[in-house]
């Protein structure tokens, strides 16, 4: 009865939200001469004159002052799996409320959610960030995920559901493309628990000055170091292999190379298959063989905790133990099918320490799949 009196909630929501503006003042920016601001909530810093909006769509100068337009515009809302961040190494078998708004910092031509990323007109249901952790709570997750466009250009938002989630026993995750700057950084780290960082092609430049629209990928590389040096967040690393375009081996052994030197060999990384969408159409699934080539990359490299996602049946989706090399978690897609840690994460089989925060959550094999709009 929760779900339906909510899903009743919500819908009350959408059909209201075109009859409320709200804005909020941005905190990630600066005053420039001539009524200019200079955002700092991503590594664009763009400078935006009165009246104008930035590339993302979203943060505008109204006045003299940098504005949040979709503050409390949430676009999308679903109940996930965490698992479908992706994240596996982060309080498993979880459920996640996740939300997302309009617009992007980021110009992807590959992009299987523009219809909201690519979106430049603020649109959503009104939520303020006390109602997000309330239907967080109502739903019976164990927290909320930030996802569907970057939301790193929705941070002031996030932030406040965030300190709220926080305060509730929830924790918070986003999903991000790392272009941030070390302002927006500190600032999720006044709330933020996981980042999932998802490189695209490699990281390689010419892939994402064509494809991505951005001149290079070295803000990402900065981000993480940021990430690694100035706060606690759990990080896991994605890479999006899309073939002939973005699937250079060296440029993943690079990729590797950076992250094992960085982080270790405990940061897991996920290969993910590339299909047709958005302007992308007349491309090809990413071949599996491709996908496993990246995986013997980074195994080869150091890193011991490499999957093979968006292809489910794969047994790259599952968690072996480094040492014996047997199955401590056996997934297929989203789903934990066997769990083979004890209660301090330790192999059954070996006894090896494996890398994992959290506990399997005890309501695993519930429905983690929830559609709110």
């Amino acid at each position: 009865m929760i779900i339906t009196t909510l899903d009743n909630y919500c819908q009350s929501f959408i059909v209201a939200c075109t009859l409320k503006n709200v804005e909020k003042e941005a905190v990630l920016y600066e005053r420039l001469p001539n009524h200019k601001v200079r955002c700092l909530a991503c590594a664009r810093y763009c400078e935006i004159g009165k009246d104008q909006i930035g590339l993302c769509g979203i943060r505008g100068n109204k006045e003299g002052k940098l504005v949040l337009f979709v503050y409390g515009k949430v676009a999308a809302c679903h109940i996930d799996p965490i698992e479908k961040k992706p994240v596996t190494h982060f309080m498993p078998g979880t459920k996640v409320f996740s939300i997302g708004t309009t617009g992007c910092n980021w110009l992807c031509k590959y992009c299987i959610n523009f219809d909201l990323s690519q979106r430049r007109k603020v649109e959503g249901a009104d939520i303020s960030p006390e109602e997000v952790v309330e239907k967080a709570l109502l739903y019976r997750c164990q927290g909320i995920a930030y996802t569907y466009n970057e939301p790193s250009i929705f941070l002031e938002y996030a932030r406040d559901c965030g300190v709220l989630a926080r305060k509730k026993g929830l924790f918070n995750a986003f999903v991000s493309n790392g272009f941030a700057t070390p302002e927006s950084i500190k600032m999720m780290n006044e709330f933020l628990d996981c980042i999932t960082v998802d490189f695209k092609g490699n990281g390689e430049q010419k892939f994402v000055r064509q494809y991505v629209g951005i001149p290079s990928s070295q803000p990402v590389f900065d981000s993480l170091v940021e990430l690694k040096e100035k706060t606690n967040i759990h990080v896991e690393i994605t890479d999006l292999i899309v073939p002939k375009v973005g699937d250079d081996l060296d440029h993943a052994k690079k990729l590797c190379k950076f992250i094992y030197d960085l982080f270790g060999p405990e940061m897991p990384i996920h290969f993910l298959q590339f299909h047709p969408s958005y302007k992308m159409m007349d491309f090809e699934p990413t071949p599996v063989a491709t996908l496993e080539k990246h995986y013997e990359i980074a195994k080869k490299e150091g890193l011991k905790y490499a999957y093979v996602g968006n292809v489910p049946g794969h047994p790259l989706e599952h968690t072996y133990c480094p040492e014996c090399n047997k199955v401590v978690v056996r997934r297929y897609s989203f789903d934990i099918l066997q769990w083979n840690l004890d209660d301090n994460n330790c192999c059954k089989f070996c006894g090896n320490k494996i890398h994992m925060v959290g506990k399997l959550d005890k309501n695993f094999q519930e429905k983690r799949f929830e559609f709110v709009f």
